[in-house]
């Protein structure tokens, strides 16, 4: 698995197919805003049937060179369910794992110029979703902790989380984009004021964290004006939403207290179980044998923390692996960024495509990296289905559209 596809003679052989392909691609990636239904059936006809097109021209699947640990970690999961405390249940879960397939599909078909059109159909259909949730706080009285607005979304945390990846996305296009600006100005304000409305404090940490590295990355002055715009947003915010964001300063709020609570289950957890964890999706399960006194709740579905609930569900070789992975895409991203021309694994392969977008890409898969690791430490975004798939697209895309459009085929 490497960032450079294998050159040899020959076109694609079925590009009617591939272009049916890449429409089902495109409607993927909407979906993934509106429906998880819709979402995974046709996640399911874009795999299908790029695999079919794979078989039928005799092409080896490429990926870039991150794919190699998620390989591996999805292999440490099925050891971690194995020896779980109920190894049926954590086989069914593990079945999550298809997703990782995501990489490499989008790798081949978002080729070139494709790659700027997915990102397109992302944003706009965040710009709609993002007019419903404001809809859904000022009319549906969706307002407070109790029912926050989630969008056309089964859940507010999801809703905020992709949201947040939205709002990477089109700042990224605003903060080095050459051309096609204007239409991620026009939804950026709704894009903000929506992810605001959830209530959802990670997800506010996540979106500051990725518009702050694109402002590290233009200019670090410009690091200025994200305080200037917090304080400007502080000011206009209903009291309902100043009261949230005091909060998370309050040791003695519940939901806080509860947090230290779950460091405490997931330390131990980690403690007795170091190698294979207690198993995937097996926290709740567990969860009340080790649950301190002044916890909050009995049980919690997850340890909202990224890091410590792999380590505590997968163990820590998986942790291990996953930080490699995080470290290869967020390196090989950065490598992009700074020279497209001389991208690891792209310099030696002469079709491959120069183009102006790809470090736009690159810095909207940088910023959705940040946004996920900083959102990361407060929720466990990235067992959430909804927001790995668009997580994965969007760090995947840059390399896409390092490749030329036609790109030859690898043949096995």
């Amino acid at each position: 698995m490497n960032t450079m596809t294998m050159a040899v003679e020959g076109t694609r052989a079925a590009p009617k197919l591939e272009r049916v392909i890449a429409v089902l691609l495109l409607g993927f990636v909407a979906a993934l805003q509106v429906s998880i239904a819709l979402a995974d059936t046709l996640l399911a006809a874009v795999l299908l049937s790029w695999l079919f097109l794979r078989i039928r021209e005799r092409v080896r699947p490429s990926a870039p060179a991150f794919f190699v640990p998620l390989v591996v970690y999805g292999g440490l999961t099925l050891v971690s369910s194995l020896f779980s405390v109920n190894p049926t249940a954590s086989l069914i879960d593990s079945k999550q794992l298809v997703l990782l397939a995501i990489v490499p599909a989008v790798y081949d078909i978002a080729r070139g110029r494709r790659a700027t059109t997915v990102v397109d159909v992302i944003i706009s259909v965040g710009a709609a979703s993002a007019v419903f949730g404001i809809v859904q706080y000022g009319v549906l009285q969706y307002d407070n902790l109790g029912q926050r607005p989630q969008g056309a979304l089964t859940h507010y945390m999801t809703y905020s989380g992709v949201l947040m990846l939205v709002i990477a996305a089109a700042a990224a296009r605003l903060v080095f984009g050459a051309r096609d600006r204007t239409w991620p100005a026009l939804v950026m304000p709704a894009l903000v004021v929506a992810l605001a409305l959830t209530f959802t404090r990670n997800a506010w940490i996540g979106a500051c964290v990725a518009v702050g590295l694109l402002f590290v990355l233009k200019d670090f002055r410009l690091t200025a004006l994200l305080p200037v715009v917090l304080a400007f947003l502080f000011v206009l915010a209903p009291e309902g939403l100043v009261n949230r964001l005091t909060s998370t300063f309050n040791a003695q709020d519940p939901a806080n207290q509860d947090r230290f609570a779950m460091i405490e289950v997931g330390a131990l957890m980690v403690r007795e179980h170091p190698l294979t964890g207690v198993g995937p999706n097996m926290v709740p399960e567990a969860y009340p044998q080790y649950r301190p006194d002044y916890a909050v709740n009995k049980t919690n579905p997850h340890l909202h923390n990224v890091p410590l609930q792999i380590a505590a569900e997968r163990g820590l070789p998986a942790l291990a692996v996953w930080i490699w992975f995080v470290g290869a895409a967020s390196l090989a991203l950065f490598r992009l960024f700074r020279s497209p021309s001389d991208a690891v694994g792209l310099r030696s392969d002469p079709t491959i495509q120069r183009r102006p977008d790809v470090r736009v890409l690159a810095s909207a898969g940088l910023a959705s990296m940040a946004a996920m690791l900083a959102a990361g430490l407060f929720e466990y975004n990235f067992g959430d289905s909804e927001f790995l798939m668009l997580f994965l697209v969007l760090i995947t895309l840059p390399f896409a559209a390092s490749r030329p459009q036609d790109a030859p085929s690898a043949r096995g």
